[in-house]
């Protein structure tokens, strides 16, 4: 089972996309296990979890998460915003999904 986490500034619109998400997963008999946390609870979320997805709004976050992602053996993306924006979970999940192949 892959894990992925996603993570903004606070949890809000990412758990809105985690949902959409799932549903997606779930649509498509896709085991994977996703949460959404705050950019507070990445540092102890990823040794748990294949992959993080960063929410847009915290891009600017990205060459710091990453450099640990790169340490840890984990992968990183930011969500595209226009996909995150029209919550397109199928999408993003296939995103992610892909980063792990």
């Amino acid at each position: 089972m892959k894990r992925i986490f996603l993570c903004c500034a606070a949890g809000m619109s990412t758990s809105m996309v985690m949902n959409k998400m799932k549903q997606a997963a779930e649509k498509n008999n896709i085991e994977v296990d996703i949460i959404a946390v705050s950019m507070d609870d990445f540092d102890r979320t990823l040794p748990n979890y294949d992959c993080c997805l960063l929410g847009p709004q915290i891009k600017y976050k990205f060459d710091e998460f990453q450099a640990k992602a790169i340490s840890a053996g984990k992968k990183i993306a930011v969500i595209n915003s226009m996909d995150y924006g029209m919550m397109r979970g199928e999408k993003i999940l296939n995103d992610a999904l892909a980063m792990l192949e």
